[in-house]
């Protein structure tokens, strides 16, 4: 398995705010959903933040996302682990197949793969 990015997630409620500030550090908006924003780095595009109100569909939101290019078997691999799955593998109508776990820390993780 391999890990394509990292990103923190920052619970806000002021996207425009966000980014009027990190665009000063360079980022550029990448997507936004309403709900959640993410900025990237134009120059190193894996470089990036998402700002989330709310998760869209599952019951908590997220504190980070890992994408990985087998989603289905790191799904496996923690459930085989024993680790608090905290939202089930699903397919996402934005193009990505995700879950979240919980990890030692307490700490919710998205881990998805784009379809």
């Amino acid at each position: 398995m391999t890990i394509r990015r990292v990103m923190p997630i920052v619970h806000s409620e002021d996207m425009e705010q966000n980014r009027d500030f990190y665009g000063r550090l360079g980022f550029e908006e990448v997507m936004n959903l309403g709900w959640i924003m993410t900025l990237a780095s134009p120059t190193t595009p894996a470089a990036q933040v998402s700002f989330m109100t709310s998760d869209k569909t599952a019951p908590v939101s997220p504190d980070m996302s890992v994408e990985v290019d087998d989603v289905d078997a790191a799904y496996a691999a923690m459930r085989e682990a024993g680790a608090e799955i905290v939202h089930p593998l699903q397919d996402e109508e934005w193009g990505v197949r995700r879950f979240f776990v919980r990890d030692p820390n307490g700490r919710v993780v998205n881990v998805l793969g784009h379809r």
